[in-house]
C-alpha cells in the first residue's frame, strides 16, 4: 500500500479536548478512528479514550494479515468498545456511563470499508467533488432526510447536535456501515469531529485538494474552522488519508514492513486502567446498564 496520512486534534473554546483520533497500519491494512466524547455526559474523554484505544488494540490483534470480513470487524469492534465503555462505568461505580461518537475506516487491498455511531463523519473525496459520506446518526438529519428542512437549515438548527446513536449508552449503538469502496489514485478519506466539519464544508476541502496535498491543507483548515467559529469552535479533530499510485516512491510504502509489525499515531493518552472488552460478557454488560439505570432513578429529583 502507498498513501499519505495526516492526524491532528485541536482543543477549540472547551475547557478540554474531548476528541481522540488515530490511525495503525500493518504491511496489508490501514485502520482510521475519530471519536468525539459527548459533552453533556460526564468523561466524555474518557469514552472517546476507550473507544480509539480498544479499536486500534483489537485492530492490532486481527490484522496481521488482510481482515477476511472487514463490515463484520467494523462492526464487532465498535460493540467492543461500547462495552468497554460501559464496564469502565460501572469498574468506576458513575452514575451515568460515559458517552463518545466514533467513525472508523479500514483500508486494504485497494478498497475502503467504514462504519460510525453518531454524527462523526467520513467522507471520501475525489476529483474536486465529494464521492462517499455518511449520514448522521441525528435527529437533524432525520429531518432532512424526510424533506422537513434543508441541508443547510440544518446547518443552523438548535437541536443540530442532539444525537440518537452512541457508545457507552444504556442501549447498544445503532452502527451504520457503509458498502465496499474501490479507491482510486488520487481518493482523499477524511473522518473528522463535529467541530471541523460544521465549519468547513465538504465541497470546499475537495475542491481545495486540487491544488494541495492534505499534509499542506488541512492544517489551515483547522485554524479555519476555529476562526469561523467565533469563538463557539467546539474541538477540532481530523484523520484523513490519501490513496496514491502504488508505483510512486515518495509516499508512505507498507511492503517493507513485517507481518507483525504496526505503525501507530494517535492523541490518546494511556488510561491508567484501560479496560479490555473481551474479558466482559454480553450478560455482565446487561447488568451494568440495569446497575446504571437504578442508580440514576435513586438520585433525588
Amino acid at each position: 500500500m502507498r498513501f499519505t496520512i495526516f492526524q491532528d486534534s485541536r482543543q477549540g473554546d472547551r475547557e478540554g479536548n474531548e476528541d481522540r483520533v488515530g490511525y495503525s497500519y500493518s504491511r496489508d491494512v490501514l485502520l482510521m478512528v475519530a471519536a468525539d466524547g459527548m459533552g453533556g455526559h460526564a468523561q466524555g474523554e474518557v469514552a472517546a479514550e476507550i473507544a480509539v484505544t480498544e479499536i486500534t488494540r483489537l485492530f492490532q490483534q486481527e490484522a496481521r494479515n488482510k481482515l477476511r470480513r472487514p463490515s463484520d470487524f467494523l462492526v464487532s469492534v465498535i460493540n467492543a468498545a461500547h462495552r468497554a465503555i460501559v464496564s469502565h462505568a460501572v469498574a468506576e461505580n458513575l452514575l451515568e456511563s460515559p458517552r463518545t461518537t466514533c467513525v472508523v475506516c479500514i483500508v486494504q487491498e485497494g478498497s475502503a470499508w467504514w462504519a460510525h455511531a453518531g454524527d462523526s463523519r467520513l467522507y471520501v473525496l475525489r476529483g474536486g467533488k465529494l464521492a462517499a459520506a455518511t449520514q448522521d446518526h441525528s435527529r437533524v438529519q432525520q429531518m432532512v432526510d424526510s424533506g422537513v428542512i434543508t441541508p443547510e437549515a440544518a446547518a443552523l438548527h438548535p437541536e443540530r447536535n442532539k444525537i440518537y446513536s452512541c457508545l457507552g449508552g444504556v442501549v447498544p449503538p445503532v452502527i451504520a456501515v457503509g458498502s465496499e469502496f474501490r479507491l482510486q489514485t488520487g481518493d482523499t478519506i477524511v473522518l473528522s469531529t463535529d467541530g471541523f466539519w460544521s465549519q468547513i464544508p465538504a465541497a470546499l476541502i475537495a475542491n481545495l485538494l486540487r491544488k494541495q496535498d492534505i499534509m499542506g491543507l488541512l492544517p489551515g483548515l483547522l485554524t479555519e474552522a476555529h476562526k469561523r467559529a467565533k469563538g463557539e469552535s467546539d474541538n477540532l479533530s481530523v484523520v484523513a488519508m490519501t490513496w496514491e499510485a502504488q508505483d510512486d516512491p515518495r509516499h508512505a510504502d507498507t511492503e517493507l514492513m513485517d507481518n507483525e509489525q504496526f505503525t501507530t499515531s494517535s492523541n490518546t493518552m494511556e488510561l491508567d486502567r484501560p479496560v479490555a472488552a473481551e474479558d466482559v460478557t454480553d450478560e455482565e454488560i446487561e447488568r451494568a446498564i440495569a446497575e446504571i439505570q437504578n442508580a440514576i432513578k435513586k438520585v433525588p429529583r
